[in-house]
């Protein structure tokens, strides 16, 4: 006996009995049938019926009790066939299979609810070759396709292999019993063993049917042996992961009657707590011992009582006793004592930082109020400034200063919330965010925690970690600092955090806005060469081993580094040059070619090579129609050259070197005065209408924008224009108006110390720029000729030299 399943040609359907398979020699099978050409087309949701099979098919839609109807009262034959998608309620002949099984109706059982059970009973393959009527039910005209017979020894290897496999699959499928596997191994034809396999299998409907459309015994053999062992290896390998898990339940289980014994028995000798009693107390003690907040302190022990009704196997309990051990590490009352002397304060900021006044006005500003009021909370400070100004260092330097702890993390790149705000314990491995780790790692809850590269935080569908960062750095919310791993409040109003960055413009503005920014500029030489002097030469002379009698630097010598070996804003080139030259000097003690070594300009060339960087201001500026001009910078500032020339032409601007949109509106802007003043200016208008003009900025695969080169390139033009050459000592910036008016332009103390690195000696900037005068360092003012001019005839008398022939 075999138990078919239930199929349904629509959405109704109803149980069915168990229905015997026909025997191989059953003589309705294997008499010869006359059937008709036409016959009418059952389609079958979720099923593909083969020859030989007898299975009841449960029948509702109208079409096909119709159908039925008229089999019963006619051959009683019909062709089955099954549809493509078994959800269609109306399936058209594009819905369905051509090819199908031509089956007998052996019985009808009328059903309660208005449908019929009928009992079929496969005969042959057939396809059907065109449909001949759609109503009231399908008809087609079908061709029943005989089996080409296959024999020979690879046919009978392939059949014993479909046999081997199926009783391998009985023992492991739960829809397969042993009368099945009786079945299959009792048939000897091949093609009917084929049916007999695959209609008992639990595949999917497309691969049955693929098996009923091959009429070549031996390829159908093939295909089928591709199912089973498809089949066998889902089966093993579902049962495999059931022994498993079955496994890992059967030894918990067995843990924990195991402990329950052992519980009874300590009950028994007298034994007061076991070992899990006396873990639960001692968690109990230290938090007790951390002085949590009132919060965390009833979430703690809430967390206590959960854990001391856990079995230690279970998944929750390492969760849970991570939770607790974390909450006890903080340091919720732990805290430095801050060094409130202001002349001490002072003296260790001189140690380690030469100049940058205006940060250590404001650390000892703070130091100063938080005597007089004990309960400040700290400051929010943004360090803005170039790379190798110190700002780093700076952070530790306040840090040992205030008798605090120093921490400092990296946000530069950082796109993930969670590396602030911490994940959630839902998730396998969370930790609390960096933040809580930080304070856990310094032990303190108030230490100088410095963010580093804050304007290079990036955000994508993780969550935006800038936003993250408003409520740790809002001075009015962080006391209730809530961290995703915690879920309960953490005060960080007594940490001083200090963040760094090279530019404040990509810091959003909410953040930047929580921030008291405060610029370093880069440093000029003098500044430079007093820090060489002061830290940079006795740091690389301790590192590489050498005594101030075994190798010393004349001034000239580092400030011929820094001018020619160096172009920054700030010292970390200048101190990989030192360390280059102490390697040098090292290399020579330790062959014995010196004892001692004083570094002169001359002997710099012998450690550091040829000089990298000279000035070329004078060489560019040699000829009519170049003038140099300065620019803002991520490292500090620099000057760049405009360069104009003229060719015959229709008048056209050519703008070349990588410019902006608004560097091109200011070149145009240029020209258009220029063209409209032409009457004034003695400039030939045939001259524009005429001759092309190519503007070009070097270097020209470096990105260049903004619209303070306006009078840089309005003074190139008219040094073109006009065949008079510009003064090769000047630089200028400014933003030029179509009216010829100067306006004032940002980063003035950054350029004018560019200038004054690249050995520029006047330096023009707008009018409305004066206010900014007395930020330029003293020792800048002192060596450059600074001229503020209103509109672009004040440059021109301050530009250009006499006129050329």
């Amino acid at each position: 006996m075999i138990s078919p399943q239930n199929y349904l040609d629509d959405s109704m359907g109803s149980e069915s009995p168990e229905v015997e398979s026909p025997d191989e020699n059953d003589d309705r099978t294997s008499v010869n049938l006359d059937i008709p050409q036409v016959l009418p087309i059952l389609p079958l949701r979720n099923t593909v019926v083969f020859p030989h099979q007898v299975i009841p098919i449960s029948v509702g839609r109208d079409k096909s009790l119709k159908l039925v109807d008229e089999a019963l009262s006619d051959t009683k034959l019909v062709q089955l066939v099954a549809q493509k998608d078994g959800k269609l309620e109306e399936p058209t002949p594009k819905d369905l299979y051509r090819w199908g099984t031509i089956a007998s109706v052996m019985k009808v059982f009328k059903m309660p609810d208005g449908t019929q059970s009928v009992m079929v009973q496969g005969l042959k393959r057939a396809r059907v070759a065109e449909f001949t009527q759609t109503d009231p039910f399908l008809k087609g005209l079908v061709q029943v396709r005989e089996e080409l017979k296959a024999e020979g020894v690879d046919i009978e290897a392939r059949v014993s292999n479909v046999k081997t496999l199926f009783e391998k699959i009985v023992s492991l499928a739960p829809y397969l019993t042993p009368e099945h596997a009786m079945l299959v191994v009792n048939t000897d034809s091949p093609g009917r063993l084929c049916d007999i396999v695959t209609w008992n299998l639990n595949i999917a409907n497309p691969d049955k049917q693929q098996v009923l459309e091959l009429i070549d015994v031996k390829e159908r053999l093939e295909k089928l042996n591709f199912l089973l062992a498809k089949e066998l290896q889902i089966l093993e390998l579902g049962s495999k992961i059931q022994s498993e898990v079955q496994g890992e339940i059967n030894k918990t289980q067995r843990e924990y009657y195991l402990r329950e014994q052992l519980k009874a028995i300590r009950k028994e000798l007298g034994e007061a707590e076991d070992e899990r009693a006396v873990e639960v107390e001692e968690l109990r003690e230290k938090i007790k011992s951390a002085k949590m907040s009132e919060e965390a302190n009833k979430v703690a022990l809430k967390e206590l009582d959960r854990l001391a009704k856990m079995p230690p196997a279970a998944a929750e309990y390492t969760v849970s006793r991570t939770y607790l051990d974390w909450l006890i590490d903080l340091p919720w009352k732990v805290g430095t004592e801050d060094n409130l002397d202001v002349k001490a304060a002072h003296k260790v900021l001189n140690e380690d930082h030469y100049d940058l006044e205006k940060i250590k006005k404001r650390i000892l500003e703070y130091l100063a109020v938080r005597k007089l009021k004990k309960d400040m909370k700290g400051p929010i400070l943004c360090f803005v400034g170039p790379p190798g100004v110190g700002k780093t260092s700076l952070g530790k330097s306040i840090a040992r200063a205030l008798g605090r702890k120093f921490l400092r993390i990296s946000v530069g790149g950082v796109r993930d919330e969670a590396e602030i705000r911490g994940h959630r314990r839902t998730y396998i491995g969370a930790l609390p965010g960096r933040i809580i780790q930080g304070l856990k790692k310094a032990n303190s809850n108030n230490p100088v925690f410095m963010l580093d590269e804050i304007d290079k935080i990036g955000q994508d569908f993780r969550g935006d970690p800038s936003s993250a960062l408003l409520e740790v750095l809002d001075p009015e919310q962080n006391f209730d600092f809530s961290d995703h791993y915690l879920e309960v409040p953490f005060d960080l109003s007594k940490v001083m955090f200090i963040a760094t960055a090279n530019l404040a413009d990509p810091i959003i503005p909410a953040l930047r806005d929580r921030m008291e920014l405060i610029e370093l500029p880069g440093y000029t030489e003098q500044e430079k060469t007093q820090i060489a002097e002061r830290y940079l030469i006795p740091k690389q002379r301790n590192e590489h081993g050498l005594s101030e009698e075994q190798i010393s630097f004349e001034k000239d010598a580092i400030q011929e580094i820094i001018r020619h070996y160096t172009k920054e804003a700030g010292v970390r080139n200048l101190e990989r040059e030192i360390a280059s030259v102490c390697r040098g000097v090292a290399k020579e003690i330790v062959e014995g070619k010196v004892e001692a070594s004083r570094i002169s300009p001359e002997s710099l060339a012998g450690y550091l090579g040829a000089i990298k960087f000279f000035s070329q201001v004078a060489e560019r500026t040699s000829r009519p129609g170049v003038a140099t001009g300065l620019a803002w910078t991520a490292s500090g500032g620099d000057i760049l050259f405009i360069e104009a020339t003229k060719m015959p032409g229709t008048g056209q601007l050519i703008l070349t070197g990588s410019l902006g949109d608004v560097m091109k509106e200011s070149a145009r802007a240029a020209l258009s005065h220029l063209r409209s003043e032409a009457t004034a200016l003695k400039i030939s208008n045939d001259l524009f209408k005429k001759h092309d003009i190519h503007i070009h900025v070097p270097a020209g695969a470096i990105p260049k924008d903004g619209p303070s080169a306006g009078i840089t390139i309005y003074t190139a033009l008219f040094s073109l224009l006009k065949n008079q050459l510009v003064k090769s000592d000047l630089a200028m910036t400014g933003e030029i108006t179509l009216r010829g008016l100067v306006l004032p332009i940002g980063g003035v103390k950054e350029k004018v110390l560019a200038a004054h690195r690249a050995g520029i000696e006047k330096v023009i900037l707008p009018e409305k720029n004066r206010t900014d005068y007395d930020e330029i360092p003293e020792a800048v003012r002192d060596d450059l000729e600074i001229v503020f001019v209103r509109d672009v005839s004040d440059v021109m008398k301050t530009a250009l030299m006499t006129h050329v022939e």
